[in-house]
């Protein structure tokens, strides 16, 4: 059986929609919530890549390479402020994270 373009869709759906839920489901803890976007963007990867495939287009996988880059520089600078953060604080809870003061 092949794989055609709807498997991928549906893949896709399936991998944003646990990303929205564990956003909305999970407001307290910060790498939670980060992993939920990392989720969204990977079903975003998957969509550019299997409309690419069946369009013979490079396009959607060459923008699948500025969206990994951008999700890979969105986790470095999300966990520095994370652990900066945790440091002078010592906990990473995200009602907390408003009352910082510059």
């Amino acid at each position: 059986m092949a794989m055609s373009l709807n498997h991928y869709l549906v893949l896709g759906a399936l991998l944003f929609t646990i990303g929205v839920v564990g956003i909305f489901l999970n407001r307290r803890n910060v790498i939670l919530i980060m992993m939920s976007i990392e989720l969204i963007l990977l079903a975003v990867n998957i969509n550019f890549v299997a409309f690419s495939r069946f369009m013979n287009h490079v396009d959607g996988q060459i923008i699948t390479f500025f969206v990994l880059t951008v999700a890979a520089a969105e986790a470095a600078i999300g966990l520095a402020i994370l652990v900066a953060f945790f440091r002078n604080r010592s906990t990473i809870d995200v009602e907390e994270i408003d009352s910082m003061k510059g």
